[in-house]
């Protein structure tokens, strides 16, 4: 006979955890698989402080933040199956059938709910078109810090850094400390991706430069990266012709963007938002499909990893509480200037009284407001003195006094700038 659970959390990372916790505390039987020996996801490789200052007050290294949720975990006594993967979900008419892979062979959970928590993962060369061979040393930031925080190895000597996501941003920095000579950072946009915190104290106070508008076109080597071709960038990234000058270096790494990794949403015809390529959601984290949550950086790709627990709460608490109802459900719309907004609609029937609102910013804004109009009626707005879009906004709305109704059209939008 299968073992039946209220919820099973798929995913041991932060949100993964966040989520286990929170159902537990609910009054849920929970299941958390994770594919990793480990639990504590990316967080494992992350050696750099800045985590938990929203949550803690602290700064704490990634290991550091992990350990206190695993810790928590653990004195609570949730059932966790690692090095296990989930091969396929069937959803019956009265939950969740998961088939796993484990040391111990096959076998089958059955859950009334599921949270999805398996994070992202990072685009790769071919992903943003770079020609030419395939040697060894081109490596995506997240692999580069694997090598080098927890192997203990050092992926190159004279490196080069295409994009200035977070990641690619740390790494730089922490190669430079490791001895290797980092020649540059190269962005294929006007502006940096990464936190401005970063970039000062990643770039600016150890002197790496960074090149707005220009990205590697090709790769040169056999055996081993020998060098890449810089070209510099037209408004819409396109390659300048003319522009292109050899960097001789042995290391290439990407920090590109992440992607969330949905694949098990897609086998169970979880809809996706174009905008963030997670789940499309409402304010308790569920999906289009009843009984199936997100949260996390699989949900949408997060700045800081207090806001990947937060959902991760939310999802956990929404799981053990769910109960199938008929759903009344209505769309937020968000216009050009908002580059994806989270969530993506509203169950009037469930409690949205502290709803938590992420927003981004589609393009660098300055003396700017962000407005919430219900039925072209202004019911809330906050002024800002800058967004830009690799930064976050959080907002907490109460939804619940606009008494809305099936017909209510709410519209964000972004004014000024």
């Amino acid at each position: 006979m299968n073992k039946h659970y209220n919820v099973t959390v798929i995913g041991g990372g932060p949100a993964g955890l966040a989520a286990a916790i929170s159902a537990h505390k609910n009054g849920a039987e929970v299941l958390l698989i994770e594919r990793e020996a480990r639990l504590g996801g990316i967080l494992k490789q992350c050696i750099h402080d800045g985590f938990g200052l929203v949550r803690f007050s602290e700064k704490l290294s990634g290991p550091e933040y992990a350990e206190r949720f695993i810790e928590e975990f653990k004195a609570l006594g949730i059932e966790a199956m690692t090095l296990t993967f989930v091969t396929g979900i069937i959803n019956n008419t009265d939950g969740f059938s998961i088939t796993v892979v484990s040391k111990n062979g096959i076998s089958v959970i059955e859950s009334d709910t599921i949270v999805l928590a398996t994070g992202c993962r990072e685009r790769t060369a071919k992903q943003v078109f770079i020609h030419g061979t395939r040697p060894s040393g081109v490596f995506t930031a997240g692999t580069a810090q694997h090598f080098t925080n927890l192997l203990g190895q050092l992926p190159g000597k004279r490196c080069v850094i295409l994009g200035s996501g977070d990641i690619g941003l740390i790494m730089a920095r922490r190669l430079t400390l490791e001895g290797a000579e980092v020649l540059g950072v190269y962005e294929a946009k006007p502006a940096p991706s990464g936190l401005t915190r970063n970039l000062h104290q990643c770039l600016k106070d150890y002197n790496i430069p960074l090149y707005l508008s220009h990205t590697v076109t090709r790769v040169f080597g056999d055996d081993r990266l020998t060098a890449v071709e810089i070209s510099e960038v037209d408004e819409k990234m396109k390659p300048l012709p003319g522009t292109e000058k050899i960097l001789e270096c042995d290391t290439l790494i990407l920090s590109v963007g992440l992607i969330p990794e949905n694949e098990l949403a897609e086998s169970l015809n979880v809809k996706l938002d174009p905008r963030t390529k997670g789940a499309s959601c409402d304010a308790q984290m569920m999906t289009s499909v009843d009984g199936v949550f997100s949260c996390g950086n699989a949900l949408h790709v997060n700045d800081l990893v207090d806001y990947v627990s937060e959902s991760g709460e939310a999802a956990g608490r929404a799981a053990a509480l769910y109960r199938k109802e008929v759903a009344q459900r209505i769309n937020i719309g968000a216009d050009n200037n908002i580059l994806y907004l989270v969530p993506q609609r509203l169950n009037l029937n469930a409690d949205n009284s502290k709803t938590v609102v992420y927003f981004r910013s589609r393009e660098v804004l300055e003396n700017c407001r962000i407005v919430l109009s219900v039925d072209g009626r202004r019911v809330f707005e906050k002024k800002y003195a800058f967004l830009r879009p690799p930064e976050m906004e959080r907002l907490v709305l109460d939804f619940d006094e606009m008494k809305l109704n099936d017909n209510s059209r709410l519209l964000f939008e972004i004014e000024g700038g």
